[in-house]
């Protein structure tokens, strides 16, 4: 085999018993780190370390990797004014956070009489997302419930956030106060994360 020492000077091809022997000269440990090489190649190092170094960037790269899941928001064919805006608020912050999002309008009573109705409501929502999403699949009923699904669009959220970051700076500079500080530093912290991301893009 193939001996490297901890400072990743290559030792030569040793037997076994020599390689184990030089490691103990260290009193480290001998790992395998290249089985399928001819032949194959170890390195002398601490074993403890090295599975905690290991354990310690898979938890990392596991934090960086975002699952989509499909949030819901409901609405009625009479939502008012501000409770819609409450929910189309929510959609958005879930799109640009890399989720997909249901928009359920839910016929109550006679109100299914009124299909009209939750088909305006949809197109506002289309209206309201467009700029963050694409249809995924566009209103249809499903019993008493009118359903469209929307997938953020990864150009089109970060452009957005381009442009809310430059509207930011530019509130800043004219000494214009932030108008909702909640959402700002939502934003912020998905700007962060989208920086990170392109750090690792690069390099790559």
């Amino acid at each position: 085999m193939r001996v490297v020492a901890p400072d990743g000077e290559p030792l030569g091809i040793l037997p076994i018993s020599d390689a184990i022997a030089r490691a103990g000269d260290y009193a480290l440990d001998l790992v395998e780190v290249a089985p399928s090489a001819d032949p194959p190649v170890c390195r002398i190092m601490d074993y403890g370390k090295f599975k905690y170094e290991k354990s310690k960037k898979a938890k990392e790269a596991k934090k960086k990797q975002h699952v989509m899941h499909l949030k819901e928001v409901k609405l009625h064919p009479k939502t008012d004014e501000h409770d819609f805006n409450f929910k189309l608020d929510h959609a958005r912050k879930f799109l640009i956070k890399g989720d997909r999002v249901k928009a359920t309008v839910v016929f109550r009573g006679r109100e299914i009489t009124r299909l009209d109705f939750g088909k305006q409501m949809i197109e506002r929502i289309d209206a309201g997302l467009a700029d963050l999403a694409t249809v995924e699949m566009a209103a249809k009923m499903e019993g008493r419930n009118m359903i469209s699904i929307y997938v953020p669009d990864k150009a089109k959220v970060k452009e957005y956030l381009r442009k809310h970051e430059l509207e930011e700076k530019k509130r800043v500079e004219e000494g214009r106060p932030i108008e909702v500080a909640e959402e700002t530093e939502y934003v912020e912290d998905v700007m962060e994360e989208e920086e990170e991301e392109d750090g690792d893009d690069s390099q790559e």
